[in-house]
């Protein structure tokens, strides 16, 4: 995306470009730790309605003998006390103060949702039990909400595609929470390492600054297309599978190959994973012949042949 808007741009300040790109990287980050705080925030709904039906003039004996299994779930403690949660919260200024109908109404809808009544009732109990809760009522629960696709399109453009991949990166936290971490349970950090970061701006620089060369290297290998007639984004996908493929001589080309097929496949056309799928294979069959692939490493056995 931050591709496609360098090219929608008319300064071509690159400089910018890559500044605005690590922002928006900066921002999906604040929405991972914004999706956890929401966790809380649900789980303090339900406090709140406890606390209310027990202040009933006449309360129910439910009332007086609440289920207090939601609001006590280790996990949603473990993500209460995290450390760097809270730091993260503090210094972003993260907070759904401005947005309360947010936290009541996924309250609502998970009160009556079947996984929630089955775990509220189950026998079996214990740190795992609440994991997995914590996890479906992730994955499954908050990816259907309406309401919280609009707030979050609402209150940052960076935010408009990254909802998929953010949970995927929360399930994947949680599921390495341990009983024992406390609040020093793991959070992903914003890269993995200063490789990490530096492949980022590496790539997206590249990409840039080859763009004449890849559209051309793009136009050799389309038959009966001229690159001007071919979708934006599916030319952007392929000078960046061909930046990774030329400049990245560590990531074996299969690698490269299958990941930007899947980008075509969620970003572009229904049709665009097949057709980028062809021109790559033209495109590396080429390079190879030119000697301009160049791969070493560990891993990398036999990747001449592929």
């Amino acid at each position: 995306m931050a591709l496609y808007a360098f090219n929608r741009r008319e300064d071509e300040d690159l400089s910018k470009a890559d500044r605005e790109m690590m922002f928006s990287i900066a921002k999906t980050y604040d929405l991972y730790h914004y999706l956890m705080l929401l966790v809380i925030e649900i789980a303090d709904v339900a406090e709140d309605k406890i606390e209310q039906a027990l202040r009933k003039k006449m309360p129910s004996w439910d009332d007086l003998n609440p289920n207090r299994r939601f609001i006590e779930n280790k996990v949603v403690t473990q993500l209460r006390e995290n450390e760097s949660l809270k730091k993260h919260v503090s210094s972003a200024k993260l907070s759904w103060v401005n947005h309360p109908h947010i936290p009541r109404n996924l309250y609502n809808r998970m009160i009556a949702w079947e996984p929630y009544i089955g775990y509220m009732k189950s026998e079996a109990s214990g740190y795992a039990a609440d994991k997995k809760f914590v996890i479906s009522l992730i994955t499954e629960l908050f990816t259907v909400s309406e309401d919280l696709a609009a707030c979050l399109e609402e209150q940052s453009i960076y935010w408009n595609d990254d909802m998929e991949y953010v949970i995927a990166m929360l399930e994947k936290t949680i599921r390495k929470f341990r009983a024992d971490s406390g609040s020093r349970a793991e959070l992903m950090p914003l890269f993995k390492n200063a490789e990490d970061e530096e492949f980022v701006k590496v790539l997206f620089r590249k990409a840039v600054l080859n763009t004449k060369e890849y559209s051309e290297l793009i136009d050799r290998n389309t038959t009966n297309w001229e690159v001007d007639r071919i979708a934006l984004m599916d030319i952007l996908v392929m000078q960046l599978a061909i930046t990774e493929v030329t400049q990245f001589p560590e990531i074996p080309v299969k690698v490269t190959l299958n990941e930007y097929i899947e980008i075509a496949k969620y970003y572009c056309t229904s049709k665009s994973s097949t057709f980028v799928n062809g021109i790559l294979d033209n495109i590396v069959r080429e390079l190879r012949s030119k000697g301009l692939i160049t791969k070493y490493g560990r891993g990398l056995l036999g990747e001449t042949e592929n």
